[in-house]
């Protein structure tokens, strides 16, 4: 097998990509101390229970699991019946990146709406109304919202209200792929309850790998008694009733949970800690990691998008694009843009990212670039300069 070649250049092709934050490794390490009950029945996990109850509302559960395609088929299981059918955008994660599990693990339709930079709207969701009493059709059940979403953009606090509102009317339960969920509050200046518990939402696939963590995520089933209206607090009753057979079930279930619990205890602080940043302070502060690390990758997404901004060349005499084009919203810690295929192809030689789609025309291509909690301005600035050299 021949050497692989590593970039000079740090990658921008995933948060994925990124280490685990030190005190999440400290934690893990902390949990490593003995034995435990196995399953969930330790004590690292019932501080994440408490703490979760803490941020996001007296009656919520957790349930530590393995990664975000099985947060997703878990959680989306639980809310829908077995004919039922998930709206969602059409670049939604469950729909275009998770090889049809929802589908073919859970048995659900996605019913996919178009979508402006990965953001719906409520009468995409309203459209499905009349497939509710069709026989013939699956029953639109859940209404799932990416936030941030898969294009980097931020649902706000009303946009999202208004999303929750109509779902609830049309008798749909509502699930929030969180996999960047700290990204969006720390965008808006918002706590997670605020983008959650507070608007209606019933379950949440809750992220920590994209945000510092090293392995796992969890499902969260927010408290009846903070529902809404009684269908969305039965919708709760039951989804919680069915999590722990189902995450079983769907091969998400950890033996040592205490490691998966111990990440997630590690981003959203100890019992008793804030729960989000205090007004007026900025990401150092004594704010939970979750914030810290979200809103740093937020910034260097900002600063990245900002730099390849200036690289933009004048259009062509027949006013073809040249040079770099940011191409959507940088609301959180992702950024879009279009260049010269031949100018991605010699910048990847020094850094690894993606394309995600084609540009302007058969001679350009639009990439997506992804910050995370470990980029650092020298970074930034780095692919930046790269960049002018590709297309010089």
């Amino acid at each position: 097998m021949g050497a692989v070649t590593v970039p000079e250049l740090p990658p921008f092709a995933s948060d994925n990509y990124a280490p685990a934050h030190p005190d999440v490794l400290a934690a893990v390490a902390a949990a490593n101390d003995g034995y435990a009950v196995a399953y969930g029945d330790d004590p690292v996990t019932a501080r994440l229970d408490a703490r979760v109850r803490e941020v996001f509302g007296a009656g919520a559960l957790a349930f530590p699991l393995l990664n975000g395609t099985g947060a997703n088929v878990v959680s989306l299981t639980a809310l829908a019946p077995r004919w039922g059918g998930v709206v969602a955008s059409d670049v939604a994660h469950a729909n275009t990146d998770e090889n049809g599990a929802p589908e073919r693990v859970g048995g659900l339709k996605l019913l996919a709406c178009p979508s402006v930079d990965g953001r719906i709207t409520p009468d995409d969701v309203a459209r499905w109304a009349p497939q509710r009493d069709d026989v013939h059709r699956a029953h639109p059940a859940v209404l799932s919202l990416t936030q941030s979403t898969e294009l980097g953009t931020v649902y706000t606090v009303e946009d999202l209200r208004a999303l929750v509102h109509v779902a609830h009317d049309l008798g749909m339960a509502v699930h929030v792929d969180g996999s960047r969920l700290a990204n969006a509050a720390a965008a808006l200046g918002c706590s997670l309850r605020a983008l959650t518990t507070d608007l209606g939402v019933d379950v949440v696939s809750l992220g920590a790998a994209k945000n510092g963590g090293m392995l796992g995520e969890a499902v969260l089933v927010l408290g009846p008694d903070d529902a809404p209206h009684d269908a969305s607090a039965r919708a709760r009753e039951s989804a919680a009733a069915a999590v722990p057979f189902l995450r079983k079930a769907q091969m998400q279930l950890a033996s040592k949970m205490r490691f998966v619990s111990a990440q997630l205890l590690a981003l959203l602080g100890e019992p008793g800690a804030p729960t989000a940043a205090a007004p007026g302070r900025g990401p150092e502060s004594d704010a939970p990691l979750w914030w810290r690390n979200a809103a740093h990758a937020n910034a260097m997404a900002a600063r990245l998008g900002a730099g390849l901004a200036r690289l933009g060349g004048a259009d062509d005499p027949d006013g073809a694009p040249s040079g770099v084009r940011v191409t959507r919203p940088t609301e959180a810690n992702a950024v879009f843009a279009t260049m010269p295929r031949v100018v991605a192809d010699r910048l990847r030689e020094r850094s690894r990212f993606y394309d995600w789609a084609g540009g302007e025309d058969s001679g350009r291509v639009e990439v997506r670039l992804m910050c995370a909690w470990s980029t650092t301005p020298d970074d930034v600035d780095a692919f930046v300069a790269a960049a002018a050299d590709a297309l010089a």
